[in-house]
């Protein structure tokens, strides 16, 4: 399981980081060069959105590296990142996948408490 984890927080934390390039890159497009009517308005509060881009795939990443070793905190950090993934950007059609395998990540990373080894995570 912690090998599936690890897999799960990798590849959603890194199509996290393909969305966040696009959302942070967004707000700062509408920052520099206004709003476009009838095409693309500004964000409701920017600087959330622009924190969650840059966080949830770091959390997600660092909590897929840690389940191998460190479960316990390897789930919860990709727990978090899916949390943050969908309190910032909701659930659509782009971000399904990273919610699901960084939640999915984070679950087995937590289930993961008997290990192969012979000491438990917790």
């Amino acid at each position: 399981m912690r090998n599936a984890a690890l897999v799960l927080g990798l590849i959603g934390g890194t199509l996290a980081m393909i969305i966040g390039f696009f959302i942070y890159g967004y707000t700062v497009f509408i920052d520099w060069f206004g709003e476009i009517p009838d095409l693309a308005s500004q964000v409701e509060n920017p600087q959330l959105y622009r924190t969650m881009a840059f966080l949830s795939p770091i959390l997600a990443i660092a909590g897929g590296a840690m389940a191998k070793s460190r479960a316990l905190w390897g789930g919860v950090l990709m727990l978090a990142a899916a949390a943050g993934i969908l309190y910032a950007f909701g659930f659509g059609v782009f971000t399904m996948f990273p919610i699901a395998f960084c939640g999915l990540g984070g679950v087995l990373a937590l289930a993961a408490g008997r290990p192969d080894e012979e000491h438990a995570h917790f």
